[in-house]
């Protein structure tokens, strides 16, 4: 995770910053990222980097990359507002001792935004259409031993994976069928049997439900509906609800402001 210490919105990428320049209020944005963080080292151990003055999205630490086989795939970033996060990331990963793997300088990927693994599965969704390209998942095929499903993304809202698809334990999903092109709601469903998937009102959907954190049988949350929360009760997790209200006018909320350093089991 990365502490909010320079996070504003100062320019527009996506729909959820319009109109939300000099919007931030950093006191509430600091509270709402510390809740979260503090309520997650309850449950694992948190690594920090921190934030430089020029990387406001810095806090998404969610974009820097995707870790497979010990190496992290480093993002390259479509626009050039967030390029200057690549080199921070890649230099805190190599401290770490991680092998950092670059894609080629054509192909744009914005890491585990567009790339989440299935828990306890070899299994790579990845998506492509506006931060990611179709080719980084051919870079990741050729590089690494690991199925991939490709999925084309369509609406503007939900421009990263990772704010309409969310990946659980036991081979289950949470989506939002709106966020996808019919041959990728295909490739789900095919993947993916009525049982083991919950499919997202509008509702929760814009409220990034899907933006969850799993640690374990937990779900770090920014809001979800009483109809949403007694089915993912029933699949056995338990809920921590954290709003993050200021980070979801840059188009970011609790998924995206972390970065799992290990897959899950």
């Amino acid at each position: 995770m990365c502490p909010p210490d320079y996070f504003r919105v100062q320019y527009v990428i996506n729909p959820w910053m319009e109109n939300k320049i000099g919007t931030i209020d950093p006191h509430i944005a600091k509270i709402q990222w510390t809740d979260l963080y503090q309520s997650l080292k309850k449950f694992t151990s948190v690594e920090l980097i921190a934030q430089e003055s020029n990387a406001p999205d810095m806090v998404f630490t969610a974009n820097a990359g995707l870790l497979l086989d010990n190496k992290i795939v480093l993002s390259r970033f479509k626009f050039a507002e967030r390029r200057s996060e690549e080199c921070y990331f890649g230099s805190w990963f190599e401290k770490q001792g991680y092998e950092v793997v670059k894609m080629p300088e054509s192909v744009h990927f914005e890491g585990t935004g567009d790339a989440l693994l299935q828990p306890g599965k070899n299994l790579l969704w990845a998506s492509y259409g506006f931060r990611s390209d179709l080719e980084s998942h051919n870079f990741l095929a050729s590089g690494f031993d690991i199925e991939i499903i490709s999925l084309h993304l369509i609406n503007p809202s939900f421009y990263h994976l990772d704010t309409c698809f969310c990946p659980l334990l036991n081979d289950k999903i949470m989506y939002f069928p709106g966020a996808f092109d019919s041959q990728s709601l295909k490739r789900i469903e095919d993947k993916t049997p009525p049982e083991n998937r919950i499919a997202l009102s509008l509702e929760d959907a814009q409220q990034f439900a899907c933006n969850a954190v799993l640690v374990g049988s937990h779900l770090f949350i920014n809001q979800a509906s009483d109809t949403l929360k007694k089915k993912l009760e029933a699949w056995g997790y338990q809920i921590h609800i954290h709003p993050v209200s200021e980070f979801m006018k840059a188009g970011g909320a609790n998924k995206c402001l972390t970065l799992e350093l290990r897959n899950h089991s």
